[in-house]
């Protein structure tokens, strides 16, 4: 029986075989710990990191539901991605299902001006 994670790797790197973001074109991928959420802005062609986003960074705080901590994220994300130029994106769920915060982080991005 192989793990939940396991099962997770296996399906990103399907994704990121799919998936390749340019410096007009980032990849937006997205990392979910049992008490975290990262978001990154990466150009693959240049291994650059453009810009970066956490729940510790935008101190949504432990008050605050994991899901409204992805919203803040998805936003600030974006803020980034425009102070950089950046309109639309690739988009990288990372192997975990297009549900919950994952959903709640695209959204939020997409309604504060990134497109993907």
């Amino acid at each position: 029986m192989k793990s939940k994670t396991t099962l997770r790797k296996r399906r990103h790197i399907r994704i990121r075989a799919k998936v390749h973001g340019t410096a007009t074109r980032p990849r937006l991928s997205v990392f979910r710990s049992n008490k975290h959420f990262y978001a990154q802005l990466i150009n693959d062609d240049a291994s650059v990191t453009l810009g970066a986003s956490s729940d510790g960074k935008v101190r949504g705080g432990r008050e605050s539901s994991p899901k409204e901590r992805a919203k803040l994220i998805g936003a600030d994300i974006a803020e980034q991605a425009r102070e950089k130029g950046i309109k639309e994106v690739v988009f990288d769920r990372g192997g975990f299902a297009y549900t919950g915060i994952i959903k709640e982080f695209a959204e939020a991005a997409r309604g504060a001006g990134l497109g993907f």
